[in-house]
This record gives C-alpha cells, sequence and structure tokens, in this order.
C-alpha cells in the first residue's frame, strides 16, 4: 500500500516501517530530536520532517543518523527487515 503525506510524497508501507524503527532507535538512545539536530548539524525540523514522512531520507543521511545515534545500520536493517511486509 502507498500512503501520500504532507508534503506530497507517496511513500510505501515498508517506507513507513523505516521510519518508525528510526524514531524508536532515536527514542531507545534517549536522544531528543533536538539532540540529533544538533548531532548532524541541522535545524530540529530536519528530524521532526523525517519522523513526520514529510522528507525522504537517502542513504548516505540514514548513515549519518545512525553514527550520530550510535546505532549499528546492519542491526538496524536487520531489524527493519523483521519488520517489512512482504514484497510484491
Amino acid at each position: 500500500m502507498y500512503l501520500k503525506s504532507v508534503s506530497g510524497f507517496v511513500f510505501t508501507d515498508g517506507y513507513r516501517n523505516f521510519v518508525t524503527l528510526l524514531a524508536e532507535a532515536r527514542r531507545s538512545a534517549g536522544v531528543t530530536q533536538t539532540e540529533l539536530a544538533r548531532r548532524l548539524s541541522k535545524p530540529q525540523s530536519f528530524v521532526s520532517k523525517i519522523e513526520n514522512s514529510e522528507r525522504r531520507v537517502d542513504i548516505i543521511e540514514f548513515c549519518a543518523i545512525a553514527r550520530a545515534l550510535e546505532i549499528d545500520p546492519q542491526l538496524f536493517f536487520t531489524s527493519l527487515l523483521r519488520v517489512l511486509p512482504p514484497a510484491n
């Protein structure tokens, strides 16, 4: 299924799972949106827009976020693969 965000971007259920896991990883690390943004040298709205599906994340940005949260990208993707809906 595809979902349209406020920004007009179209997201799959799988991408929504990705965003949800990313926000959960941030919270589990005890990091606020403001702190994550500071670590990335970005405004807080950058993180908020990602978590609200108003902005997509590319792989390079994901790696920067993972480093800022001190999470292992491979473990994150392993977790993501467990919750992804089956491919059509």
